[in-house]
């Protein structure tokens, strides 16, 4: 597999034009909500009214628009804001901006289909596929199943056999990866109460696996026997009898559909009889796998050859299904990563593996970067991070991030050449969602205004305002903007008698006509986030174009948006050179 066509300088230039645009924008996702009145942010960074924001939002997510090229007015701005007060006075040429310098706008991702053929090609066929909605919701469905096809092929065009799931959490990925693909899957997690319940689920799912695999192997045979099979998909049904009784569900397997929730919506909706079903399905089979089952014969009535051949059996299958059960499931294990982490003091069996991470926090996804690039036993990577938020700044100015490892910003020598620093505020803001938000799924306007309120009362009434303790989620709890007041000054162990209920509440009213420059703020830094998010991709990137034993790196859409916001995942091959020289 060669690398794509976009080189380290290409990558670079990229991120250069992202940093040019952020230069310019960032202030305005660095701005704090909490301080929005009280800092006068609105009237600091914006020239124009709520009203045309908000219309400028609107028609850009209705229809495709072309900006329009004013001479005289672009002269006088740089991307909307105003060369000389440094405030927005053209939103529509902003959002025009934003949109050019998101990833999609700048062309620098892969489809996950692209990436799919570039790996499979035309090799080979897809298996029947387990239906991960049986296990999961829709949201975490989407992402195992696409994710753990890439996952698969990567593991094959390597020609490897484990996978190492860092971040594994509950172990969705992990157990699909093991029960689809048969990959041996090692899941780590720092959490013990994850690993703990990852444990249980193993469990539980080495014995659903058996319901499935003998269900599964009758479907492949049913398609060989039909010559003409119509789904990919086998759905797990009941009452299936194979060769020797091998698709009855044993009474301790029909114990695990009750007892494990995952499993038990699936089973339950697949439990009700269907004898027509039944039997087409049955006399689709062949004869040789229908067999009906021998009379049985009392234990006192065999012979003692027959006593001990049926024992020798017994334990020949039982050595068999451990031996199928281990390649099928996977081994949660509890440890804080870092890229300093030694895998071999972890995994005992620990051979050539790829690692992966669905929806790694913080520094963890950039820690497993640096540990593909530092492990010799790793082929490839497939990296999906979050929390953008919680990563840390090596360059941050207050220095309260980074003290005892590595950073997880900026990750490139290219921009720690630069000193390249975004910002905890606006980090929080490359989380947002806007394709959601395009779609109606809007921000919870009311409870970041009631919060942004009590800020202002907490710097008219009370000196703790900038307090370091938190208000939390009082306002899923709240009545009204008083009760939400009273809550959080309660939460804030600040005396509450100093406001009467009136005094609160002529807060709110003062405040709330301007509710809207809140509003059409923050879809200004929904805007904003796809192009933050960008340059913190494009930085892992550029990671991985600056070593040298990688034949293949890139960004890849792997999920859709719309389920599954932080959809892209950063990929890496090692060559094989570089795999044995590491």
């Amino acid at each position: 597999m060669t690398s794509p066509s976009h080189s380290l300088t290409e990558i670079q230039r990229r991120i250069d034009e992202v940093k040019r645009f952020l230069s310019k924008t960032l202030s305005i996702a660095n701005a704090h909500t909490v301080e929005f009145y009280t800092h006068d942010v609105w009237e600091r960074f914006v020239a124009v009214s709520p009203h045309e924001v908000l219309s400028t939002v609107s028609s850009c997510s209705d229809q495709q628009r072309e900006p329009e090229h004013n001479t005289k007015e672009q002269s006088r701005t740089t991307f909307g804001f105003c060369n000389s007060t440094s405030r927005l006075v053209d939103t529509d040429e902003l959002l025009q901006a934003a949109k050019a310098h998101s990833l999609p706008g700048l062309g620098v991702c892969m489809s996950r289909d692209e990436l799919l053929q570039a790996l499979w090609g035309d090799r080979g066929e897809k298996g029947a596929v387990l239906e991960p909605d049986e296990f999961m919701n829709s949201k975490k469905s989407h992402e195992v199943q696409s994710m753990s096809e890439v996952v698969a092929c990567l593991a094959q065009h390597c020609r490897v056999q484990q996978v190492i799931d860092v971040g594994s959490g509950k172990g969705y990925l992990s157990s699909f990866l093991s029960l689809q693909y048969g990959l041996r899957v090692y899941g780590i997690d720092s959490s013990s109460t994850n690993t703990h319940g990852a444990q249980e689920r193993n469990r539980k799912l080495k014995k659903f696996s058996r319901v499935y695999q003998k269900h599964s192997k009758a479907a492949r045979a049913w398609g060989e026997a039909s010559k003409s099979p119509q789904e990919d998909v086998i759905k797990i049904q009941s009452g299936v009898k194979g060769e020797d009784g091998a698709g009855t569900v044993t009474k301790e397997e029909e114990e695990v559909s009750i007892s494990c929730p995952d499993v038990n919506s699936a089973m339950e909706r697949h439990s009700e009889p269907q004898p027509e079903t039944d039997e087409l399905f049955l006399s689709a089979l062949s004869v040789d796998l229908v067999r009906t089952s021998p009379t049985r014969v009392p234990p006192t009535q065999l012979s003692d050859e027959e006593r001990e051949r049926r024992k020798r059996e017994n334990l020949e299958r039982k050595a068999k299904n451990r031996t199928d059960s281990s390649c099928t499931v996977f081994s949660p294990l509890t440890s804080y990563v870092t890229a300093e982490t030694e895998l071999r003091e972890l995994i005992d069996e620990l051979e050539d593996a790829v690692m992966v991470g669905l929806h790694t926090c913080g520094d963890l996804a950039p820690s497993t970067l640096r540990m593909f690039v530092a492990k010799a036993e790793l082929a490839a990577v497939c990296s999906v991070g979050c929390c953008y938020h919680l990563l840390s700044e090596e360059f941050d100015p207050a220095r309260q991030e980074c003290v005892h490892s590595a950073c997880g910003f900026p990750l490139s020598q290219y921009l720690r050449h630069q000193s390249w620093f975004c910002g905890r505020n606006a980090r929080m803001s490359a989380c947002l969602a806007l394709e959601r938000v395009s779609v109606g799924q809007g921000i919870q306007m009311e409870s970041l205004f009631y919060r942004a309120v009590l800020h202002v009362i907490l710097r008219d009434h009370y000196s703790s305002f900038k307090s370091e303790k938190r208000v939390g989620n009082v306002y899923s709890k709240a009545k009204s903007f008083v009760d939400y007041v009273r809550r959080a000054l309660r939460r804030l162990e600040l005396d509450e008698s100093k406001l009467s209920d009136s005094d609160i509440q002529e807060y709110h009213d003062t405040y709330r006509p301007r509710m809207d420059e809140m509003h059409a703020f923050n879809m200004l830094k929904v805007a904003l986030a796809p192009c933050i998010e960008g340059l913190i991709l494009l930085d892992r990137l550029c990671y991985l174009k600056e070593q040298e034993d990688l034949s293949f790196s890139a960004l890849v859409q792997l999920f859709n948006p719309l389920l599954s916001p932080r959809c892209y995942a950063v990929v890496g091959l090692k060559s094989y050179e570089g795999r044995c020289s590491s």
